[in-house]
């Protein structure tokens, strides 16, 4: 998943928190999210890393949005055992589902419309 910082932020890398298992990292092309090499990555902790930057882009403080492609977002609701948002996920994509991009509003709203919040709580 790709990070884009806002204007205002010219670096961003590290932790958004305890218990993701996935930090930001910097490359030569960016921001991107990259899983702990180290300690414990909880099964629901990628799930919830992408929600957590797809709420910082909506607040645009730090993150202006996220570009991940649909593939990795069902990789992580399969990671985290909701096998049935992950099957969502491929009937609302359908033809496009493995390479399509979604934007930080795109990934809110499929959580939103499938109630995702309730179930990573």
């Amino acid at each position: 998943m790709k990070i884009i910082l806002t204007e205002q932020c010219e670096s961003f890398t590290g932790s958004l928190g305890r218990g993701f298992g996935y930090h930001i990292q910097r490359r030569k092309n960016g921001f991107f999210a990259k899983r702990n090499t180290k300690g414990d990555v909880p099964p629901s902790g990628h799930i919830r890393f992408i929600i957590a930057c797809a709420e910082q882009a909506r607040m645009k403080l730090h993150i202006a949005d996220i570009n991940i492609e649909t593939y990795e977002l069902w990789q992580a609701l399969t990671e985290a055992g909701l096998s049935s948002f992950a099957a969502a996920l491929k009937l609302v994509y359908g033809p496009t589902f493995p390479s399509r991009t979604l934007n930080a509003k795109q990934v809110l709203d499929f959580a939103k419309e499938h109630k995702l919040e309730e179930v990573l709580k």
